[in-house]
């Protein structure tokens, strides 16, 4: 495998705004504006998300039901984490929970998901900044590229992977992007014994692969101490922030059902929560010059783009979710988050802050959820017919809370006696990171950006720094703080301008 490519040729920029647009490898769209100061050296530096999307408002006026399949739209990376926070939702608003038989389905279908978003992210959108280099040319880094490093053989296998993630979810989601699965208190199928088969082949396989991915992340990243000292370098990528994450009564790493559980800088525990009263803890701040909110703990606040103590800015991510947990219930995942733990100096219960250190928590994550659809798989409750729960009353509110890929993901919908939707609010995985990408970003680009020295390996590096949220901007501007500005030009049949109608 050829070299890294880490560092290439630096050159003069002229002016004090050097703009990064499109930023690529995420879903959505943003930019980065960098201003300089009149020595050359980063002034400040903004991640920006300039589109809009209201889905929470016009949500409302539909039918509770339909939001499954509506909110599943979002965006097409994660379909199956809105459908399951959405199912939750639902049943809450006809006062029903799901059969053990329907939870264990959901549960299945879910970790097939989240194997599938995490082999997409750190194969397709990660890899290439650390297999290829961040300063390997423009044309080289992506997921051609990391073929043509790793191999055919490693290539064929991400395909295979990914592919049997997907037809477990079609199995059990009646279709592999925008799931059928969800009905108030249940599944809208039963899973016959072939199919559970099928599903045990492909889990076996996807352990395997989960393995083969540790394996290649300690073979690329970890065995080359340019990356190494990169990540644990304090003055890139590195904040003291609060993590978010949901655990079991053990507290142990939960992706499907749980509390929410919040620990300071210090790793200990500063909050733990039942997801219905979500409102009493977190409150969304807006900034001026992005589309994006910016979620924050009530307690200690919003203090602006900050960390430390004071600042209730927090992350919701992979890192966050192996700081927040206490252990992993799966024997293999647990065995990597000592080891992970060990090597990166965690002493006692202290956060892991470096945010590259997302992508190895992200692997540690795809092994976690590979064993627990290979437990699900074998299970007698994935055939047990019982899927529906059959005494259901429409009216009132359902909040349903998962752990995205991205990060913890709240639905929460109110509903009138006939079923329809009065009240809708989304707090979305990528929502919660906004505040502390947008720090990544600033520190990265004020460190690595000086006397108006600047190069495409520089700047990529200024995007690794979102990157490694896997960020989902699509889901994360589902709403409008305020109201946008907008000209319509009517014109007649000939192309004539008739009227203009502007709103500020």
């Amino acid at each position: 495998m050829a070299a890294p490519i880490i560092w290439d040729e630096k050159q003069k920029v002229t002016g004090n705004r050097v703009t990064v647009d499109p930023i690529t490898r995420l879903e959505g769209h943003g930019k980065i504006e960098i201003f300089l100061d009149d020595s050359g050296n980063v002034k400040n530096a903004y991640w920006q998300v300039p589109e809009v999307r209201g889905f929470e408002r016009f949500c409302i006026g539909r039918r509770v039901t339909e939001l499954a399949q509506i909110t599943a739209r979002l965006c097409g990376v994660c379909p199956g984490a809105h459908h399951l926070a959405a199912t939750k939702a639902i049943d809450g608003c006809y006062n029903s929970k799901p059969t053990e038989a329907a939870f264990h389905i959901r549960d299945t279908f879910y970790h097939a998901h989240f194997v599938h978003s995490h082999i997409a992210h750190f194969y397709a959108l990660a890899a290439p900044d650390f297999v290829c280099g961040p300063a390997a040319p423009a044309a080289q880094r992506n997921v051609l590229g990391v073929v043509a490093n790793v191999g055919l053989e490693l290539g064929s296998a991400v395909l295979k992977a990914r592919a049997e993630a997907q037809k477990v979810q079609a199995i059990i989601g009646g279709k592999p992007t925008h799931p059928l699965m969800g009905v108030p208190g249940g599944v809208s199928k039963a899973i016959s014994k072939e199919e559970a088969k099928e599903i045990q082949g492909y889990a076996d396989g996807l352990v395997e692969f989960a393995q083969t991915s540790l394996k290649v992340f300690h073979d690329v990243v970890l065995s080359n101490k340019e990356y190494v000292d990169i990540i644990t370098n304090k003055d890139l990528y590195y904040h003291e922030t609060y993590h978010m994450g949901l655990v079991n009564d053990k507290n142990q790493l939960e992706f499907h059902d749980g509390k929410v559980r919040v620990v300071d800088q210090k790793g200990n525990e500063c909050d733990k929560y039942d997801s219905f009263d979500y409102l009493d803890h977190i409150g969304e701040a807006v900034e001026p010059w992005s589309y994006e909110k910016f979620p924050y703990l009530k307690k200690p606040g919003y203090k602006g783009l900050v960390d430390g103590p004071d600042s209730g800015l927090y992350r919701a991510t992979p890192l966050s979710r192996l700081n927040v947990c206490e252990s992993i219930s799966t024997p293999l995942a647990n065995e990597a988050l000592k080891e992970y733990r060990e090597t990166l100096g965690v002493v006692g219960r202290e956060p892991v802050q470096y945010t590259l250190a997302t992508h190895w928590a992200r692997i540690i994550e795809m092994l976690y959820a590979a064993e627990k659809l290979k437990e699900d798989a074998y299970s007698d409750k994935l055939t047990d017919p019982n899927i529906k729960q059959f005494d259901l009353v429409p009216g009132g509110r359902g909040v349903g809370c998962i752990e995205a890929p991205r990060g913890t993901l709240t639905h929460d919908y109110t509903c009138d006696e006939n079923g329809i939707v009065t009240a809708c609010n989304l707090v979305v995985g990528t929502t919660n990171n906004n505040g502390p990408i947008c720090m990544d970003v600033a520190k990265v680009a004020k460190a690595l950006i000086k006397n108006y020295d600047v190069s495409p390996g520089l700047l990529n590096m200024v995007e690794m720094a979102f990157r490694a949220y896997d960020p989902c901007n699509s889901c994360a501007t589902h709403s409008l703080p305020g109201q946008m500005p907008l000209t319509a030009e009517i014109r007649n049949a000939d192309g004539s301008l008739y009227d203009t109608i502007t709103r500020n």
